[in-house]
């Protein structure tokens, strides 16, 4: 399974630059009619949001690397599995945009949030074994975690956008955004304050305020609740943790 981790990792960083149109193809804003542009809905986050994804590209490659050396505990005999999925799902994803399948890339994209928040109850379970597992591991596929709860909203909208669905274009976003916001302060609680999912998705909605409040598709009222949204995540993460934090202290002293 070691070897497994390094080819996906290899697979999924090969198949995103092919697939961005970054050499050859057609970049993902443009595939697919351009469903998934940045001003395709009102919940499609602003064009450098996706810069993440050399982040997260770059945590999947170190990690893949860091795993396959000697000395990993059992932690990682449990991670491994989901995480060669999530990354197996990810040029999947790709790949449906580039043939022009938004239908197809909905199913994915979900089984890919299903995958992650698998890997993430599985970090929690189980603590890291250093301050590089933590970074390596737990951060990597926290921003991971993150950004994709963002992008299935997004692709979701998008999908029933091309289905024609566009009545009430505001409601929904709001819709969505309360229950993004919902989805961080549910994975802070979760896991005591996790700073990596927090980040992404606050990066993600961020965005999302700047196309909406001077993008080319302008709509006040859902861009101030992206970022009362994201203000609503890094809040309660921030106070989450700190009070995680204190627990932990005070049962040291007891101990």
């Amino acid at each position: 399974m070691k070897i497994g981790v390094v080819v996906s990792a290899v697979v999924a960083v090969v198949v995103s630059f092919l697939g961005s149109g970054a050499w050859i193809g057609t970049p993902i804003a443009e595939a697919a009619g351009g469903a998934l542009s940045a001003t395709s809905t009102l919940v499609a986050p602003a064009g450098p949001a996706f810069s993440i994804w050399s982040v997260i590209y770059t945590g999947l490659i170190v990690y893949a690397v860091w795993q396959f050396l000697p000395g990993r505990t059992a932690r990682h005999d449990a991670l491994r599995a989901p995480i060669v999925a999530s990354m197996l799902l990810n040029p999947a994803w790709i790949l449906a945009i580039q043939f022009g399948q938004v239908w197809l890339s909905v199913v994915i994209i979900v089984a890919l949030l299903a995958v992650l928040v698998r890997v993430f109850v599985l970090m929690q379970q189980q603590r890291p074994e250093g301050v590089a597992d933590a970074v390596i591991t737990d951060g990597t596929m926290g921003l991971y975690l993150g950004w994709v709860c963002v992008a299935t909203i997004a692709n979701i909208s998008a999908w029933l956008v091309s289905l024609g669905v566009t009545g009430a274009a505001t409601i929904w976003a709001i819709a969505v955004l309360i229950v993004a916001a919902a989805v961080g302060v549910l994975l802070a609680r979760y896991s005591g304050g996790a700073i990596a999912p927090m980040l992404a998705i606050v990066w993600g909605l961020a965005w999302l305020a700047q196309g909406r409040l001077a993008g080319e598709v302008t709509n006040t009222t859902v861009g101030w609740t992206a970022v009362l949204a994201a203000s609503v995540v890094a809040l309660a993460t921030v106070g989450i943790r700190l009070r995680s934090q204190r627990a932990t202290g005070r049962q040291s002293v007891a101990a």
